[in-house]
């Protein structure tokens, strides 16, 4: 009993000394780990490398806040602790900054940028000038933006190669951090040099990628474990399309017996920083309005059905070389698309249609394949009856921008490589781009003028229709009317075809502001919600990412654009799933494409009522034909590749003196030996050390 009751004592007494002993690790008491980074990433093309990558451990640097761009010489030159991590406000988020840092290198640790809460004054764009001017089809007079350079802001830094990791920061706590940390320790005080210990960052983004394209896809391809190691994937995802009458999926490469008229846009966008980009006006303004005309013509189409068939279409990954137009085209070229190319009568493409001044749209066409005498006949029409038709009675003019210039970077110019068709691309400006923020972080809703009254919830914001949502109903209405008229149409059904506010302002809200809303989620499939691209409560990401991997906004317009032109099929969910209208049909598949929606929930209940959309929407590759092919340097596809990597973080400690650290360093190798030596003669002595003196040998018990 007495054992027992020391046993309980001893228990206690370990227990009343853990008392109150947290449990956070030494690690957690050394760095902050920052919650909200976003990198730049390493991409690779068939002749060289942009982006930007950390050392395999990642790089360490003394914590810098560069107040100007005067500032840079001390980073560069006399600064006392290199290397640096320099942190820059947005506004000195400039490529003259950023080309000093990257030529001294050597002592540039990394760059963090502290993203605004709002757009700056002056434009930016990180793009180049001369939008896919590689994959142009001009004769040199016409080419590299010899004639318009479209995007005259552009300083090209996306384009640039770095030896350093840059990120992007959230303007948050951890940023007021990282600010505290700097001025607590590192700011120098009346020219003074600040002590040790400073604050300093770590930044991980090391890439598995290096020198180019064919080089990764060579290391790829000769990995023979049983699990490789793959170092790169081709840029790419799917392109969403469908026509208004339907077309059988698996008969390829046939010639209808009449033609196409193809309403085009493109989904993607980037900016320098991975995953961040917001492509209002680049992207969403011309596929948002694609969808409301879509809209407007499901009734029309169907009443009066024109006599050409309209294919719509929105391509993904046209930022980088156009691939999926450029995927399409080569599909209908080689007999693997529904839709023959030479099925296709003519293209009428939507491009950055929100910042219209003067309500203003320009008509854009090509010079070169107007030489041909019957295309051109047909592209005015196109200009001066259909178009002009359309606008009407609307608070729209339509212009031709009035001198001979190429056609703006476009999907159009794809189709236009293999053979001359008539088209037009619709944009909101004559010649240089209106749009001050192309392909940048800034080019967002606040940019669009999405902007809501006070007050007003989630669900308020939803359907109020603000005045850009408005102005791009009317251009939506142009368009719808427009098709209508080329695809054969009858005038007379015009003042029946108007896009729907409610629909554009609802969109504009989803993809701008928050895609985690209630008009989105009754038109998406239940298991959506479950799965890695599902709705959030952010902006959709317009970035195209890596091939074979449908993205949250492929997945959205696929379903909106199944419910925008679709009908309702009376049928079960299993079905629906199953693709077919009942048990004996076996062919409807093929003809239609079926989908289970989650619908709404009846008031006072939380079970929604989904029913099955049954439309002609389909999804085709957009991977550049340049991967089928293994033609990893090919001139006329795309070859853009994104690098793997295996970790992305950043965090920020002390740093010691390197005095005080070779002192500890000595400390730990003199105490290292120290202990081996005693260890040592302990080990040698141990039978004096530790002998008992042994008991007589006839000891009597």
């Amino acid at each position: 009993m007495d054992l027992l009751s020391n046993k309980w004592i001893v228990n206690l007494l370990v227990c009343c000394l853990f008392i109150g002993v947290g449990c956070n690790s030494v690690e957690k008491k050394i760095y902050v780990h920052l919650n909200y980074t976003v990198p730049c990433v390493r991409l690779l093309n068939a002749t060289h490398q942009i982006g930007c990558q950390s050392h395999l451990s990642g790089n360490v640097g003394v914590l810098h806040v560069l107040e100007s761009e005067e500032n840079v010489d001390w980073v560069l030159r006399s600064g006392p602790n290199p290397p640096y991590l320099v942190i820059l406000e947005s506004p000195l988020f400039t490529r003259s900054i950023m080309m000093k840092l990257k030529n001294g290198s050597s002592r540039v640790a990394g760059v963090a940028v502290v993203a605004p809460s709002a757009n700056p004054l002056e434009g930016v764009s990180p793009h180049t000038t001369c939008p896919n001017e590689n994959t142009e089809n001009y004769d040199p007079s016409l080419a590299h933006c010899n004639v318009t350079v479209w995007n005259p802001l552009g300083s090209g830094l996306s384009y640039e190669q770095f030896d350093f990791p840059i990120f992007s920061l959230k303007d948050d706590n951890d940023t007021q951090v990282i600010r505290q940390c700097y001025m607590d320790h590192n700011r120098a005080v009346n020219g003074s040099t600040p002590q040790y210990p400073l604050c300093a960052m770590q930044l991980y983004s090391h890439m598995s990628a290096v020198t180019d394209t064919a080089t990764c896809m060579r290391r790829n391809d000769i990995n023979f474990s049983i699990s490789p190691e793959m170092v790169c994937d081709p840029l790419g995802d799917y392109n969403v399309w469908a026509s208004t009458r339907p077309i059988n999926n698996t008969a390829k490469g046939h010639k209808m017996w009449e033609s196409v008229v193809i309403a085009a846009a493109r989904l993607d966008s980037r900016s320098f920083f991975f995953e961040v980009a917001p492509g209002a006006e680049s992207g969403v303004s011309g596929f948002v309005t694609l969808l409301a005309a879509a809209h407007a013509l499901r009734n029309a189409t169907q009443e009066a059905p024109p006599n050409r068939t309209i294919l719509y279409t929105f391509f993904q990954g046209e930022t980088f070389d156009y691939i999926g137009s450029s995927r399409m085209v080569y599909d209908m070229q080689n007999n693997n698309f529904a839709v023959d190319l030479d099925n296709v009568h003519s293209v009428l493409e939507i491009g950055q249609v929100g910042l219209r001044a003067d309500s203003r749209l320009w008509l854009h066409s090509d010079p070169v394949s107007r030489k041909n005498d019957s295309v051109n006949a047909e592209v005015c029409i196109l200009y001066i009856h259909d178009l002009q038709t359309a606008a009407k009675g609307l608070n729209v003019s339509v212009n031709e921008p009035g001198f001979s210039q190429p056609l703006p970077p476009s999907s159009f110019q794809r189709f236009l490589r293999a053979r001359p068709i008539p088209g037009v691309v619709i944009e909101d400006h004559q010649s240089a781009f209106t749009n001050r923020f192309y392909e940048s972080m800034y080019d967002n809703a606040e940019y669009l003028n999405i902007s809501y009254p006070p007050n007003l919830t989630p669900e308020e914001q939803l359907v109020f229709v603000t005045d850009t949502a408005k102005a791009l109903t009317e251009v939506a209405t142009v368009v719808a009317r427009a098709l209508y008229i080329q695809a054969g149409g009858a005038e007379s059904q015009l003042e029946g075809i108007n896009a729907d506010p409610q629909i554009v302002t609802r969109m504009l809200y989803g993809f701008l502001i928050r895609s985690n809303n209630s008009w989105f989620q009754q038109r998406i499939p239940p298991d959506f919600m479950m799965g890695e691209s599902n709705c959030s409560d952010r902006p959709t990401n317009f970035y195209v990412g890596v091939a074979q991997q449908r993205s949250e906004l492929t997945h959205l317009v696929q379903y909106l654009l199944a419910n925008l032109t679709g009908s309702t099929a009376n049928i079960s969910q299993d079905n629906c799933q199953n693709q077919r209208e009942d048990e004996k049909d076996k062919e409807s598949k093929h003809m239609y494409s079926y989908v289970w929606v989650q619908g709404a929930a009846p008031p006072n209940s939380t079970k929604r009522e989904g029913f099955c959309v049954r439309s002609t929407v389909r999804l085709s590759k957009a991977l550049s034909p340049a991967f089928d092919l293994r033609d990893y340097t090919s001139k006329n596809y795309s070859t853009w590749t994104e690098s793997r990597w295996k970790s992305i973080k950043g965090r920020i400690f002390l740093v010691a003196s390197h005095d005080l650290e070779m002192l500890t360093l000595g400390v730990g190798v003199a105490v290292l030996l120290a202990s081996l030596l005693l260890t040592y003669i302990m080990s040698s002595k141990a039978d004096i050390l530790f002998s008992s003196g042994r008991e007589p040998a006839n000891a009597t018990y």
